[in-house]
């Protein structure tokens, strides 16, 4: 098999040679890398591959001589998966026809209208009903139910996209700034945002400078200069949590990769949308928060402004106060966004969720008219495009 592999890199055309197969023989020999495939892949990389040009024809021939290692049976996948999930039996399922059905009370105003006639009317837990708080119902309001549009209090997560509010405490985590694997394309997408400058303490040897002193002189005179830096400055606002965490993996791809090559990366939280407030750390998110008024006075308009998020919500978010999914907002979102694209005129959105299923989210409509239309794909053709825009 391993004869096979290193027959198959040569002819992909990773320049790798017999000295480094018998230096990841070796390796194997010594028991480097676990009985993991995933150990062995970075094992055999480093041996093998001395060049990261050569990563993605590596990743793909590994991937077809390897093919099926990682596979578990039926029986290990059951095992796999934790008993409470195979008891949570009292969710409502639906088709398609059952859905269309249903109706919802039709309007922002109307809906935390009724919410707070049936609070004060609710006298005990219910069930699979259609009117009262409960679960595994109709109605618009409560758990591991369907309703078009609702307010939803007590489930553990996400499930049909429809609520229009989250009456619960969820706690998010921070994008991992060390992840490095798939960085890299994302960041040569990154660097067609730069502009250098020579800045700080003369560390580096100016060769040019150096010989035409020293054949002035008559004697060594070694001439040195600042370093070159990206003098380019960026603010990073990040959506977390909800419909935002089947993009975990990519936003801490892009979070990496910007964290490694701009000196100038200040960032910040949001959920959902921006409104008055932001912060730092998501289990502090209740606790260390920051003005979002401090933030548009701290760093100045020549900021590039960058969006990450799938801008997938309720239209009431945007356009209403008290929208937000998890507290009373004083003014809607959609001003926030346009207060920082007043200020900066340099601000693209980019969005993880397939491009195609845009159309199909009016609230993503709305925030790509209030970029004027910078809304980007988080592919490596959009970052190019956001990074092209970002530089005008």
């Amino acid at each position: 098999m391993f004869i096979t592999f290193f027959q198959e890199l040569k002819a992909a055309g990773v320049p790798v040679t017999l000295k480094e197969y018998l230096t990841l023989m070796q390796a194997l020999e010594a028991h480097v890398a676990g009985f993991k495939v995933e150990d062995f892949y970075y094992l055999s990389r480093v041996a093998l591959v001395k060049d990261e040009r050569n990563f993605d024809r590596f990743d793909k021939v590994f991937g077809h001589v390897f093919k099926g290692l990682e596979g578990l049976s039926a029986e290990e996948l059951l095992a796999s998966i934790p008993a409470d999930w195979l008891k949570k039996l009292n969710e409502k399922f639906l088709s398609d026809e059952d859905k269309a059905m249903i109706e919802a009370l039709g309007g922002w105003d109307k809906i935390m209208e009724e919410l707070k006639k049936r609070l004060a009317e609710q006298k005990g837990r219910h069930q699979g009903g259609s009117r009262w708080i409960g679960t595994a119902g109709t109605s618009p309001f409560g758990a591991y139910g369907y309703n078009p549009a609702g307010v939803r209090i007590g489930q553990h997560e996400n499930r049909n996209n429809r609520a229009i509010k989250v009456w619960d405490k969820r706690e998010y985590k921070d994008l991992d700034d060390s992840l490095e694997l798939g960085t890299r394309n994302i960041k040569m997408a990154l660097r067609r945002l730069r502009r250098f400058a020579r800045q700080g303490a003369a560390e580096e040897l100016d060769l040019d400078a150096t010989i035409r002193a020293t054949a002035n002189r008559g004697w060594l005179d070694i001439q040195m200069i600042p370093e070159r830096r990206n003098t380019v400055k960026v603010l990073l606002f990040l959506d977390a949590g909800g419909s935002m965490d089947p993009y975990v993996r990519l936003c801490e791809e892009l979070f990496s990769a910007a964290s490694a090559e701009f000196k100038h990366l200040e960032y910040f939280y949001f959920h959902n949308c921006l409104y008055e407030f932001v912060w730092k750390e998501n289990r502090r998110r209740h606790t260390g928060r920051t003005a979002t008024w401090d933030v548009l006075h701290t760093y100045p308009a020549d900021y590039k402004v960058i969006f990450v998020g799938d801008a997938a919500m309720s239209p009431y978010e945007l356009t209403h106060p008290g929208g937000s999914v998890e507290h009373m907002n004083p003014e809607p979102g959609a001003m926030w966004l346009k207060r920082v694209t007043d200020i900066y005129p340099h601000a693209v959105w980019l969005n993880p969720a397939p491009q195609q299923y845009w159309p199909y989210t009016p609230s993503t409509g709305i925030i790509s008219r209030l970029f004027a239309g910078r809304m980007y794909g988080l592919t490596l053709d959009g970052l190019d495009q956001a990074m092209r825009e970002l530089t005008r």
